[in-house]
């Protein structure tokens, strides 16, 4: 297996949808790059062959595999590409092939397929030959003259181009010296060794799929068909999808590890629909969601013991004392003071209402007073400010109603007053200019109150009157500052993109603040005087380019609290609208589908490395599938497997007479097979569309990816396929697209 499990401490057992379920039990590893270490040629074949023992070559989009005509298994098997690169130190060339291209990090980048992505068409002839070098070359080939003169055997696709088989024939015979070759289709080579004979063959394998109808041994090639989806396409679909889920994932996956997680965690589902739609319930959620783990950096926490945590605690606990005591002597110190300055100051009252008139002016002046109003109310305020701190320790805060001020001079003539009158009259002027603006804001809370009281009234007189209509305004009304919210929440989070439109017209309004301001330093005195600010919308700017935490905090705040109301009525007066209908309960991850999407049902720390580089697969795991039977899901406009199988056996073949035998064999064979559930799904879905009594099988091949290259090894050894074999001077002859036709394997039928 390409993914190694890690095992994490507890068990998953089963809990209440409302609680926080344990860590999952098995965590998978991303598999490492499939480098399978050096190995030294195995000349020992080489040894036991003659002169016509064929090279069997199973030339596959996903790997090559080559041996020779007597084994039971490939002695060869490496994916098709090839690394050349040039060290300039050492002054050599390197060449890699197959899986040694990941032993080395220049040659992993320098590294090209021999097949186009995607596709099972050879067009990078350069990497053809260099692994056609290294097969020989593992397989001890040794000859006098530098010549493979062995007969070489190739598969390719079905309907394989005139032009690449000419090419692949003028290499096997002009660079390498072969006497003879033959082709075969490599679906029909693993149908042959399976021991068939009439039947539907099913290849799905890297990159496409394959129906070929055979009948006594023959391919009906006219009859076939394809879909052009593999285990590469699902890879790639599946990295698609992972994409749209993790957006911001820190990691990266390879195409290897991608090809890995859709071979080891997906599967066919047999009802996918229903499985669909209960995929993410949280009832089982804990094994249906499987969780891969990144490589990642965990963050350096340094753990504190018991014993350091109590004593800061205690120390906490000790400054916070310490502070107390410092405000209740700073208190008391102030209070001593204030009853120090009111003893002076009643003691100053009495001298002057004891004395003169000029020693009671020349009294006053020296503490800063004008007149003995002033006196008086200094006073007046120590006093009642003594009171208050008195109560307050006390633990009674309540304030004592104070008398409406009076302001007499208010309603005297100015020609009737000295300059020290005029004085009092002004500061009287101000101090009921005070209490009026004091007086109408209360008045104002008032009416304000008032007002909510009314409107109250007649919104509950409304909803008596039309229940329904009042419940849609206040659903429709929550709606929208739901939206709100939201709004607001996407800014936010497109401001923390750089490369958002929201940021980039942020930047945009700082770039243009800047240069307004001109680029010569301002001199002192005067010139290029700064306006900002004298227009209110100027104002405004610093809403526009603020970053999303700091943005109309008060304004969200008001938004929540008017929802919160809002619910609050609908939860009392809508016998539908429940708790698990508010936002709140919305938002919580035990009751959000898109958390058991994205984490599971599990907790997630956002602040966790570790959790950050997890994958989740859940849905992925069937859909990656399915795209298969419905290639529509991914954007392929084609018919699904069992749509084109069912055509194929009910209408192309409806008038043939083998069309019964060829429903007694379906067979399954091509790596994309192998996933659990693809047999079953498809014999299931063949029942349905054929009649009743018609008989139907359905069988896998021994071995999916190995059988098409024993099947054309066991054909390479028998008698009859000498005559399948174009020599050197019918190449010449003929061209490098004459080939002949041979019992289950010839690409041209």
């Amino acid at each position: 297996m390409g993914n190694s499990v890690t095992e994490a401490s507890g068990g998953a057992a089963p809990s209440r949808r409302g609680s926080p379920k344990p860590p999952p039990a098995k965590i998978w590893n991303l598999s490492d790059p499939p480098f399978e270490g050096f190995k030294p040629v195995d000349d020992e074949g080489w040894k036991r062959s003659t002169s016509d023992t064929p090279i069997v070559i199973d030339n596959g989009s996903s790997a090559m595999r080559a041996g020779w005509a007597f084994d039971a298994s490939p002695r060869i098997s490496m994916p098709p590409l090839m690394a050349r690169y040039r060290d300039r130190k050492l002054n050599r060339t390197f060449v890699f092939t197959g899986s040694d291209v990941y032993a080395d990090g220049t040659a992993r980048g320098q590294s090209k397929n021999l097949y186009e992505p995607g596709s099972n068409i050879v067009n990078n002839w350069d990497v053809m030959e260099g692994l056609l070098d290294s097969v020989f070359l593992k397989l001890g080939v040794d000859s006098e003259n530098g010549a493979v003169e062995r007969p070489i055997v190739m598969t390719e696709p079905v309907a394989n181009l005139g032009y690449t088989r000419r090419t692949m024939s003028e290499i096997l015979f002009e660079c390498y010296g072969a006497p003879s070759v033959a082709y075969g289709i490599d679906s029909l080579f693993s149908y042959r060794y399976n021991g068939g004979q009439n039947g539907l063959v099913v290849s799905s394998s890297y990159t496409s799929t394959h129906l070929i109808p055979v009948i006594d041994s023959k391919p009906l090639l006219s009859q076939a068909s394809r879909i052009n989806w593999g285990r590469y396409q699902s890879a790639e679909y599946l990295m698609k999808l992972l994409k749209l889920k993790y957006p911001n994932f820190p990691g990266k996956i390879s195409d290897t590890q991608a090809d890995d997680l859709v071979r080891e965690h997906c599967y066919v589902s047999q009802d996918y629909e229903h499985e669909l739609s209960q995929y993410l319930d949280w009832t089982g959620l804990e094994d249906r969601d499987h969780v891969i783990q990144h490589p990642f950096t965990e963050q350096v926490i340094v753990q504190k013991t018991e014993e350091e945590l109590a004593r800061a605690a205690e120390k906490r606990k000790e400054s916070g004392r310490r502070l107390q005591e410092q405000a209740a002597k700073m208190r008391l110190e102030k209070l001593m003071q204030k009853e120090q300055e009111l003893i002076y100051y009643k003691n100053l009252q009495e001298q002057v209402a004891g004395t003169t008139k000029k020693e009671a002016k020349r009294l006053l002046e020296t503490n800063d007073f004008d007149e003995e109003g002033q006196l008086e109310r200094r006073i007046r305020d120590l006093d009642r400010a003594i009171r208050k701190a008195q109560k307050k320790d006390l633990g009674d805060e309540g304030q004592e109603d104070d008398e409406p001020p009076t302001f007499p001079l208010l309603d005297v003539p100015d020609d009737q007053l000295d300059e020290d009158g005029l004085k009092q009259k002004k500061q009287q002027r101000l101090q009921k200019s005070n209490y009026d603006a004091r007086a109408r804001a209360k008045a104002e809370k008032e009416r304000e109150k008032a007002r909510i009281a009314e409107e109250e009234r007649l919104d509950n007189e409304r909803r008596e009157k039309d229940p329904e209509r009042w419940l849609g305004e206040r659903h429709a009304v929550r709606q929208q500052v739901i939206q709100k919210l939201k709004e607001r929440e996407r800014l936010k989070a497109d401001l923390g993109n750089r490369k958002s439109l929201a940021n980039q017209m942020r930047m945009k309004n700082i770039a243009n603040l800047a240069s307004d301001n001109p680029t010569k330093k301002r001199r002192r005195g005067g010139g290029d005087e700064d306006t900002f600010g004298a227009d209110d919308a100027d104002w405004g700017v610093y809403r526009t380019i603020a970053t999303g935490e700091g943005s109309d905090d008060e304004e969200e705040e008001d938004l929540n609290v008017t929802l919160k109301n809002i619910e609050a009525q609908l939860l009392r007066h809508d016998p539908n609208f429940t708790e698990q209908s508010t936002r709140e309960a919305q938002l919580d991850w035990t009751k959000s589908v898109m958390h058991a999407f994205l984490r599971g049902p599990w907790p997630h720390d956002p602040e966790s490395q570790r959790e950050a580089h997890q994958l989740h697969l859940n849905v992925e795991r069937i859909r990656v599938p399915e795209v298969v039977f419905q290639p529509a899901m991914a954007g392929l406009d084609q018919a699904g497997l069992a749509e084109v199988a069912a055509g194929i056996l009910t209408e192309r073949l409806a008038a043939h007479p083998r069309q019964p035998d060829v429903c007694r064999d379906v067979f399954l064979t091509g790596g994309n097979t192998l996933f659990v559930g693809f047999e079953e799904r498809l014999r299931a879905e063949l029942r349905a569309v054929l009649p009743v009594e018609r008989e139907l099988r359905v069988r896998r091949a021994g071995s999916a990816t190995l059988d098409a290259w024993r099947g054309a090894a066991t054909w390479a050894g028998g008698d009859g396929a000498r005559r399948a074999f174009v020599s050197r001077a019918e190449f010449l002859e003929k061209g490098g697209e004459y080939i002949k036709e041979h019992e289950l394997g010839n690409a041209s039928g």
